[in-house]
């Protein structure tokens, strides 16, 4: 276990650098997380540094059934993307998704700057995400690990 401070630049990013199937993953080239919370270990959260590149997207649009969400920006100006609706973000801007509210969301980067920001986000067991506009859904098994299917249930 870690337990002395460290600049979050010397964390390493994941090799990884998403789950997601494709074409889903070609979708969030551009997008880097250093996973923060993993690096010391928690369990209970996740906190990440993500950052988006000019035209990256930070994910598919998506909601949780258990799991909250919150992002914070640090630099950038973000679009953020919640149905149909659009926000301009700043640094400074926070907003937060409470589990199973159906908020469907994004951020996309339209900028031609670097965009980064925290997101933070529990670990509720058994979590399903849903992707309102896209062949895809996640179940997350009790262990934590992901199942990605398309929306029938059939797997990818």
């Amino acid at each position: 276990m870690k337990y002395m401070p460290v600049s979050s630049e010397k964390i390493p990013e994941p090799e990884k650098r998403t789950s997601y199937p494709e074409p889903f993953a070609s979708m969030v080239k551009g997008r880097t997380k250093r996973k923060l919370g993993d690096y010391f270990g928690l369990s209970n959260f996740g906190v990440n540094i993500t950052r988006l590149s000019p035209g990256a997207i930070s994910s598919l649009s998506h909601s949780h059934s258990r799991q909250d969400e919150f992002i914070y920006i640090l630099e950038g100006n973000p679009t953020l993307v919640i149905s149909e609706e659009e926000f301009q973000m700043s640094p400074g801007d926070c907003v937060g998704f409470p589990a199973g509210s159906g908020l469907a969301h994004q951020l996309i980067n339209r900028s031609s700057l670097l965009v980064a920001y925290i997101e933070i986000g529990d670990r509720t067991p058994e979590d399903q995400v849903v992707y309102p506009d896209d062949d895809i859904a996640i179940k997350f098994a009790p262990n934590g690990e992901l199942g990605f299917t398309h929306k029938d249930g059939s797997p990818y």
